[in-house]
């Protein structure tokens, strides 16, 4: 008995890729905008801004994205107090089914989130530049690639995009079938989801601390080896690491606020002096702190 080999269409099919940015602006930002014969979308991480898309003004929150089809001209401007992160990523699509991305702006759910990440992660893998960088407008491959960087990449992106074509389209069907990754292993390790969960929650409330691995696991009831494996399976470090990164994280939006001096935020965020902060900080970003000022607003004062 023969077997009949079955063609699987594509509905999204990404031709070129033009950039992947992952942006860190300052709080007063603002591009004056361009129009291209590509798409592109912008997805807020963090904070807030208000886009131009055409003659449409639209304030897009934490998880709000918005498509800007070919030729059609958009600007981006941060609002309010808290400094924007922004995932843009511009490509080239010529499927019908691209029509869905004119209606207006959208809300990432868990799994969308994931893959852009995974975007992001990639990108890093496969092009020789900073993903933060406004005035790029080619983005050079590294001459030694991660296997598969590059085809994943793809793949994440059109997985992407079918999956929230079919979860705004269909969502029962959307719901059942695409679930999130870390909603499978939050069902098969529920426990260990959900004190991962409290102790990110108490890290969050103690940013301003400074805090043990024995104070974390008396004040969560836990003890030190499980902890370590819980941070282990879930984001692949210590506990003292990831709060590390944690503030300095912080650190990185209070500067882009432009509220505090280097001695406030360090003061504000429990260092023991500016100078333990300043090496914390060139540690987790490679610059010092008035080196990512300075870079993040050559970023701001761009003209593109």
């Amino acid at each position: 008995m023969g077997y009949n080999g079955v063609n699987l269409k594509s509905s999204i099919s990404i031709g070129k890729i033009y950039s992947i940015h992952y942006f860190e602006y300052m709080n007063d930002f603002s591009f004056e905008g361009e129009a291209h014969n590509f798409w592109e979308f912008i997805c807020v991480d963090k904070g807030e801004v208000s886009v131009t898309a055409g003659k449409n003004l639209t304030i897009l929150k934490k998880r709000d994205i918005i498509f800007h089809q070919p030729n059609e001209f958009h600007n981006v401007k941060a609002i309010g107090t808290i400094a924007p992160n922004l995932v843009v990523i511009s490509f080239d699509c010529r499927n019908k089914a691209m029509n869905f991305f004119r209606k207006g702006h959208f809300k990432v759910d868990d799994l969308e989130q994931n893959l852009l990440a995974n975007i992001i992660n990639e990108a890093r893998h496969c092009f020789d530049c900073r993903l933060d960088d406004p005035y790029l407008q080619n983005m050079p491959q590294k001459e030694s690639l991660v296997f598969g960087s590059e085809q994943m990449i793809l793949n994440y992106l059109e997985q992407f995009l079918v999956h929230m074509i079919r979860r705004y389209s269909s969502p029962i069907i959307s719901t059942s079938n695409f679930t999130s990754p870390h909603a499978v292993q939050a069902f098969h390790h529920k426990t260990s989801a959900e004190v991962f969960s409290r102790i990110i929650d108490y890290l969050e409330n103690n940013i301003n601390n400074n805090l043990t691995i024995d104070q974390i696991c008396h004040d969560n009831l836990i003890g030190r080896s499980q902890l370590q494996k819980i941070f282990k399976e879930h984001c692949n470090m210590g506990v003292i690491e990831y709060f590390s990164q944690m503030k300095i994280n912080a650190a990185k939006e209070m500067i882009r606020t432009q509220c505090m001096n280097f001695t406030q935020v360090s003061e504000k965020l429990g260092y023991s002096s500016i100078h333990y902060f300043s090496r914390r900080f060139k540690i987790e970003t490679g610059m010092t702190p008035s080196e990512y000022t300075s870079s993040i607003k050559a970023m701001a004062d761009a003209k593109l």
